[in-house]
């Protein structure tokens, strides 16, 4: 983006002035966490946003997408305001790590207009498009492991979309709705697209000029029956298919400024060496709907589906209960092991067996490989990812709503709706025995932490005592249960070692 800058300076000035001017922060969030900025952003194409703008997540310390709908008949909004409503909340409980993260949304009434405001993640390294013209440009050919990575990554998105109740239909899957980052992790944007044109059809855009022209050049991404009716998942199956291609190729020629043909579509699938990436793309563009596999069988096919390691099955296990262990267990784990250990062992009886040691695995190595699972960058492709447990969330006030909201005395207890997803537990005793220090520790969804301590006598029942810390540190009720056993099932552990250190001396 261009800016213009008033007695613009030559040199160093002069871009410090630019990027003093783009910094400015022009307006913020009711809850003082998002800063809008005044540098444009381009995160796909969505019908009704009429600007996006990047942001600072003053919490987090990074930069989000701050989107806005504007609508100049407050009386439209008012007719559509319950279904925008539970169409956001519905949003909010998207969680997938191909997926771009929604954060937050709010409502902005004033007298003359109304606009809903909602925060995103904000993808810096740019659209799976750029990415393709890069690498085509620098006269490189696709690495077909890369392929296979990103393609079940995009599955795995779409599988999760299409297996919430109700599915979620993306409608607008195309080279520029999917994101890469440099490590190479997939994210799926514009997830509302589709809901937001059933929403939103009144909603002022001034954009419309460009959004005709980006959806000119993108026609060949949508099914036949598209637009006909409802249609279900069958079209984003569709999408994918010609995507899978664009990414094998780089890029599906097309005449000028005018939309890619049948025909260019057919020669790029046809130039395919490997009959199996030409028949898993074949599969996804048939004309009839019906016959289009799902994103789930997709994942299944020859090309792409393969039995997975033990250790990425073990990392996704250590991810999903990451909760039940400390922070840092792996680092204390591998600083613990004698490098010349034997960790596991092959025996033949007719030739030397083999060895693997703990030397032969390196902890850096080890963290990258936890961090990529985690991120989403090798996902289970033969477990279906259950929809996560809603946890219900109210959108922002507006800024008239809150200053007309006084505190009441004395203020009202506030519930927690946060989930829990780590908890670490650690016990000290004193010398003389008579009593425990206890902390506990908890690591919220929203990646803020909370922490308590009490002393433990020894009168103190451990069911009690973990009741009455879960009721102190505010639990939500869907946690309570486990908070409070696994706080139980530690200070008995603790009371064991405690009682048996004591009748040795």
């Amino acid at each position: 983006m261009t800016m213009s800058v008033p007695e613009r300076k030559s040199g160093s000035e002069g871009k410090e002035e630019e990027s003093e001017d783009e910094s400015e922060i022009l307006e913020e969030s009711p809850c003082g966490r998002w800063q809008k900025r005044k540098e444009q952003v381009s995160q796909g194409n969505v019908p009704g946003v009429e600007s996006a703008s990047l942001a600072m997540d003053t919490e987090e310390g990074v930069e989000v997408v701050w989107n806005e709908v504007l609508f100049s008949d407050k009386k439209v909004f008012k007719a559509q305001e319950e279904k925008i409503k539970e169409m956001f909340d519905n949003l909010m409980q998207v969680e997938h790590p191909n997926i771009v993260k929604f954060h937050k949304y709010w409502l902005d009434m004033k007298e003359s207009q109304a606009r809903v405001i909602f925060i995103t993640e904000y993808m810096s390294s740019g659209s799976l498009k750029q990415f393709l013209k890069k690498t085509k440009k620098n006269h490189k050919t696709m690495n077909v492991k890369a392929w296979k990575r990103w393609c079940t990554q995009i599955l795995s998105a779409l599988s999760y979309l299409h297996s919430c109740d109700p599915p979620i239909i993306h409608g607008n899957l195309t080279c520029d709705t999917i994101f890469i980052q440099h490590n190479g992790l997939i994210k799926i944007g514009s997830v509302w697209h589709r809901l937001f044109v059933n929403v939103f059809p009144d909603a002022s855009v001034h954009s419309k000029g460009r959004q005709h022209r980006d959806e000119q050049r993108n026609l060949h991404f949508f099914a036949p029956e598209y637009g006909a009716g409802e249609g279900d998942y069958s079209i984003d199956i569709f999408s994918f298919g010609i995507c899978a291609l664009e990414m094998a190729v780089l890029e599906i020629q097309a005449n000028g400024d005018s939309a890619v043909s049948k025909e260019a579509i057919v020669n790029a699938g046809q130039s395919l060496e490997d009959p199996l990436m030409r028949e898993f793309t074949q599969s996804c563009l048939r004309h009839e709907a019906k016959l289009r596999p799902t994103a789930h069988d997709l994942l299944f096919h020859r090309v792409l589906f393969e039995v997975h390691s033990l250790k990425l099955l073990a990392a996704h296990c250590l991810i999903n209960n990451q909760y039940l262990l400390p922070e840092n267990c792996v680092e204390e784990k591998t600083k613990s092991f004698d490098p010349n250990a034997v960790m596991a062992e092959i025996k033949h009886s007719d030739r030397q067996g083999v060895q693997l040691k703990y030397s032969h695995v390196s902890p850096l190595e080890l963290d990258k490989f936890l961090e990529d699972v985690k991120n989403g960058i090798y996902p289970l492709m033969n477990f279906a990812s259950s929809r996560p447990h809603p946890v219900p969330r109210a959108p922002s006030m507006s800024q008239e709503q809150v200053e007309a909201v006084k505190t009441p005395t004395p203020e009202p207890q506030e519930t927690e709706t946060r989930k829990v997803i780590q908890m670490h537990c650690n016990l000290e005793s004193n010398d003389e025995g008579t009593k425990t220090h206890l902390s506990l520790f908890l690591k919220m969804d929203d990646k803020l932490h909370r922490q308590l301590s009490c002393d433990i006598f020894p009168t103190d029942t451990s069911k009690d005592l973990a009741s009455e810390l879960v009721h102190y540190a505010f639990i939500n009720e869907d946690d309570s249960e486990k908070v409070a056993g696994f706080l139980e099932d530690a200070i008995s552990r603790h009371r064991v070692r405690t009682l048996t250190s004591g009748s040795t001396q």
